[in-house]
């Protein structure tokens, strides 16, 4: 029971707001969290990419055990593992009995195996860079590789915003839910009550709209009163804003370490005889 009662604590909204604050803002202490922003998304360009065109099975599990030990160092909310098991599980377990019911066999399941080590590698990937870096490193890191300023200012306030945006969404739903009737009978296999809780959940989106068009107009004039435009335009903003950004020894060793890994990983591929 206690156990039950942890696992519902972490799941509640309140909950779910703690992680996502811890995994925006909670992993600055990691090793991979002091690496340069423009270190990682050059590692992600090869981890994110490449598995698409590798097909060797053992080329795949050997990155995805890297990918593995990269997740554990960038200390990841369990919430987020469990999603992305839960997305890999569903979409493993769909594929796999779809293939069962119209015939498939061996040759087709280890294909849909393959696919999702793929996705696997390259989700733990995503996970690791975008884990490692809290919204304003996020931020400056694409401005500096050429990134439109709109874009890389959407994403840090995307990050600050979407926990306050949570927390207003359940209230908005628990609002609607004091003012409505709920179902007096719940139906065969809880019809009734699944029917309403959706109704209820599509109907809160509309005040939150709202709720987000406010918030934007506000954020726009008071960073138009402060000079935004003004700041993102001008090169010498700019150059102090990135000037904290440089390569480091950490940097060369983690780009060092991970692509001796994969040479090696390729050397022993091409030596493995099953």
């Amino acid at each position: 029971m206690e156990y039950v009662r942890k696992l519902m604590d972490r799941v509640s909204v309140e909950g779910v707001k703690i992680e996502l604050l811890n995994t925006a803002y909670g992993n600055g202490n990691t090793f991979l969290a002091k690496l340069d922003p423009r270190t990682l998304f050059a590692w992600y360009l090869y981890f994110g990419i490449a598995p698409w065109f590798i097909h060797d099975v053992v080329l795949l599990i050997g990155l995805f055990l890297f990918m593995t030990v990269t997740t554990i160092m960038s200390r990841v909310s369990p919430l987020i593992i469990f999603i992305l098991c839960l997305g890999l599980l569903s979409q493993a377990g769909y594929l796999l009995v779809v293939s069962w019911i119209f015939g498939g066999g061996w040759d087709t399941i280890l294909p849909l195996l393959v696919l999702t080590t793929k996705l696997s590698v390259i989700s733990m990937a995503s996970i690791t860079v975008f884990c490692s870096m809290d919204p304003e490193k996020l931020s400056d890191g694409l401005l500096s590789i050429g990134v439109p300023k709109q874009v890389s200012f959407g994403i840090a306030y995307g990050y600050r915003m979407l926990p306050s945006l949570l927390e207003e969404y359940h209230h908005i739903f628990l609002s609607f839910r004091l003012r409505g009737v709920a179902p007096k009978r719940h139906g065969i296999l809880y019809w009734r009550s699944i029917a309403y809780f959706l109704k209820i959940a599509v109907l809160s989106f509309y005040p939150l709209i709202l709720s987000i068009a406010k918030r934007t107009r506000t954020t726009v004039e008071a960073l138009e009163a402060k000079g935004f435009s003004y700041a993102y335009q001008s090169p010498e903003v700019k150059k102090n804003k990135l000037s904290y950004m440089k390569f480091t020894i950490r940097d060369g060793l983690f780009i060092t370490v991970s692509a001796l890994y994969v040479c090696l990983l390729y050397l022993f591929t091409a030596s493995y005889t099953f």
